[in-house]
């Protein structure tokens, strides 16, 4: 009796929610187009985007929930348990042979076949054509990825229902504004599950910006055009600080005397002195005599369980680009490897696996004692390592400046 019973109330609350979801999406997607019409469509023709683009634009649209990073109504705004954005996961997996040679091997046939027009756009611009060709590798496959969503679709969601709505709300702007202004259709409006655009995956916003018309046809498409594409790349990385004739930065030997914690853009040395601290490439390599006299900056990508670099501002220009270590670290390797380089000497050493979630607790335990962790967000940037490495000091422990189970331990 009492199992029937269970199963009876269990079917019950089965049709209960069952029942109760298709008004839970009524109820989301009413608040949505709330939403839509008090707050963007003004703003939208502000900008003079018209009516029928924005009718257009979000013509059966509804919020997509399974997109990452929402906050739902009801729900709490916490950082997910898992991390699911590549650039933000293991090193050695984000920068494994297996996935530099494959681009190496393609960027240098493309290096080959758009040779005058990458002397050209290096020319205007002073980026160095690896660096180009590594950035549109790595976000577009050189232009074979298949970017299916709808952008309007994604950045309407995350504008309503994000941890970072005032960021998408202006995005979502801009891409109306795009098609307002004629560079594509509604129905052309395809972007990334983050709503980035088109070969070099710009947002909306960086977009109208730093979108060129390189082949002289009107547009800027980089959707579909190879000149407006690598000229954008670019345009976008000259417009962000990138210093002509530099590079990007050196794989090194950090002895133990320079402390992880002198990482960061906010840390400068001149590169004599770091070599007379002890610092030295990889392999008996030398540093660049025209960089000796210049600044540069330690960077410990996962702290002393991986390799170490001499970075140059160049580095922190391709984080503007994407903000993300590993990502940079991947196309300023990624352009070395097509020059001819070989793979990183160093290996990234096994370290405790944990979770976003558990990071997020830590950096909030470290703001708590008075540390400087960035954002607190569960990602292990360049403020949260170094604050590890002070925890680890102030209690004695190895100094790692990377999470582990020991310092959460000890927290």
């Amino acid at each position: 009796m009492t199992d029937r019973l269970c199963r009876l109330c269990a079917a019950i609350l089965l049709l209960a929610l069952s029942a109760a979801a298709p008004v839970r999406a009524a109820s989301l997607d009413a608040g949505f187009r709330a939403f839509l019409e008090a707050d963007i469509w003004p703003a939208a023709k502000a900008e003079g985007v018209s009516r029928a683009v924005f009718e257009a634009a979000f013509r059966g649209v509804s919020p997509n929930t399974k997109l990452p990073d929402l906050v739902l109504p009801g729900g709490k705004d916490t950082v997910a348990e898992i991390n699911f954005q590549a650039e933000f996961k293991s090193g050695a997996d984000y920068l494994s042979e297996r996935a530099v040679a494959g681009n190496v091997a393609t960027a240098r046939k493309l290096r080959s076949r758009h040779g005058d027009l990458l002397a050209r756009i290096e020319q205007r611009y002073g980026v160095p054509a690896p660096i180009i060709l590594a950035i549109w590798g790595r976000e577009s496959a050189f232009g074979a990825a298949k970017i299916p969503m709808n952008a309007f679709e994604v950045l309407g969601t995350k504008a309503y229902l994000s941890r970072r709505k005032a960021m998408f709300r202006a995005e979502l702007i801009a891409a109306l504004k795009i098609v307002a202004d004629g560079h594509l259709k509604v129905s052309e409006m395809k972007s990334s599950w983050a709503g980035a655009l088109g070969q070099p995956q710009f947002m909306p916003s960086k977009f109208l910006k730093f979108a060129v018309d390189f082949d002289g046809d009107g547009r800027r498409d980089i959707w579909n055009s190879v000149p407006d594409t690598l000229a954008s790349i670019a345009n976008y990385l000259q417009a962000a600080g990138w210093q002509r004739g530099r590079d990007w930065g050196f794989e090194a030997e950090i002895p133990a005397s320079l402390s992880c914690r002198g990482e960061g853009p906010d840390k400068a040395f001149r590169i004599a002195d770091l070599v007379d601290a002890g610092a030295s490439r990889v392999a008996g390599r030398k540093f660049p005599q025209g960089e000796l006299s210049t600044t540069g900056h330690l960077l410990f990508p996962a702290g002393r369980f991986g390799p170490a670099f001499v970075a140059t501002p160049n580095f922190y220009v391709i984080k503007e680009y994407n903000n993300s270590d590993l990502y940079a670290l991947f196309v300023g390797h990624l352009a070395d490897r097509i020059q001819g380089a070989g793979p990183l000497v160093r290996q990234w050493r096994k370290a405790d696996r944990l979770t976003r979630g558990d990071v997020y607790r830590m950096q909030e335990k470290l703001v708590a004692r008075g540390m400087d962790v960035g954002a607190v967000d569960g990602l292990a940037g360049f403020k949260t390592r170094r604050s590890i490495g002070e925890a680890e000091a102030r209690l004695g422990l190895p100094e790692t400046c990377w999470p582990s189970k020991a310092l959460a331990g000890r927290l």
